[in-house]
């Protein structure tokens, strides 16, 4: 007998965050191209029909009194704005709905501010959380019961999956379906939807590349992009310099005020989240070595040691997927 597709059910409401419902589906949505049948994606609502997301843009919903709690393999609560969290918190009938779908489904959980939600249902009691940044203060407030990483783009916590916000939708589905299908669907999922990297959920919601490009001012924008897209070049301050038509010392002092760091502490900070990353995919501590720019091992090693406070070759055990991991 075939198995039927895993049923993914998607909450929405008005008001709701789009990516937080189109990431997470996008990637169940391609997982079906890889195995075919795994997953059926369900846009529900209150009421069914259309939902206008907070960009205006609208939704087309099934109504919950048609979906039998049963049938769900998981609940994701998507977030969205402060009048439609608090309009679906107070339903009673979404929560009855809910509360008998999250006691019989194997996994739940949220993307952003879902979890405000999921908490307010009274679902997450006593474990540890992911939400959106903005909502991190807030939700530690309101269920201090709770433990919000405030950092982690997604949490897994026994049944519930939990995401930081938005675009970390799409890293917690990719961990569920690598959970699911493996590490080769996964990765093959994330290069058909043309992300970067898969992002582990330990790695912050804070990019130092990101931060960067907002602060940059006096025209090196230009060569923050650079410097990351060449983390394996020569990026001594001479060479950095030189790149930016000016003396070594004007450009130190330029660039760590227009940046925030100086030109050394902002290219170890590039260099150590590619090593992480590349940890995390189980790569060997030579090609992370090489890939990330430190050169060799030792110098790896002794820079994500005194950053993080264990060595790589730990953080890869603890982190990589077994079948991925390799020996440095």
């Amino acid at each position: 007998m075939q198995k039927l597709p895993d049923r993914i059910v998607l909450l929405a409401f008005d008001t709701a965050q789009l990516l937080d419902i189109a990431g997470p589906a996008s990637v169940f949505g391609a997982a079906n191209d890889e195995v075919p049948g795994a997953y059926e994606v369900v846009v529900a609502s209150a009421a069914g029909g259309i939902v206008t997301s907070n960009c205006g843009v609208g939704v087309a919903t099934v109504p919950i009194a048609e979906i039998a709690p049963e049938s769900v393999a998981m609940l994701i609560v998507v977030g969205g704005d402060d009048v439609g969290l608090r309009a679906t918190r107070r339903d009673a009938a979404v929560r009855d709905w809910a509360l008998r779908v999250v006691a019989l489904a194997p996994r739940s959980g949220s993307v952003c501010t879902g979890s405000v939600i999921l908490a307010g249902w009274g679902l997450l009691k006593g474990r540890r959380v992911a939400t959106h940044w903005r909502a991190v203060e807030a939700l530690r407030t309101r269920h201090p019961d709770l433990t919000v990483d405030g950092q982690a783009l997604y949490v897994e916590d026994g049944r519930f999956w939990t995401s930081a916000g938005i675009t970390t939708g799409i890293d917690m589905a990719l961990a569920i379906v690598e959970r699911d299908h493996g590490a080769a669907v996964a990765t093959s999922v994330a290069r058909r939807l043309v992300l970067y990297a898969r992002r582990p959920g330990h790695q912050s919601q804070f990019s130092t590349l990101l931060d960067a490009q907002e602060a940059a001012t006096g025209g090196y924008g230009a060569l923050v992009d650079w410097i990351a897209a060449n983390l394996d070049a020569d990026l001594g301050i001479e060479a950095l310099a030189a790149r930016a038509g000016q003396s070594v010392r004007s450009f130190h002092r330029k660039f760590t005020a227009a940046v925030g760091r100086t030109p050394a502490a902002f290219v170890e900070a590039l260099r150590l989240e590619r090593a992480r990353t590349l940890l995390t995919d189980g790569a060997s501590l030579k090609r992370v070595a090489a890939e990330a720019g430190f050169g060799s091992a030792e110098r790896l090693t002794r820079a994500f040691t005194r950053v993080f406070g264990v060595a790589p070759s730990t953080w890869r055990a603890v982190h990589a997927a077994p079948a991925q991991s390799a020996a440095g």
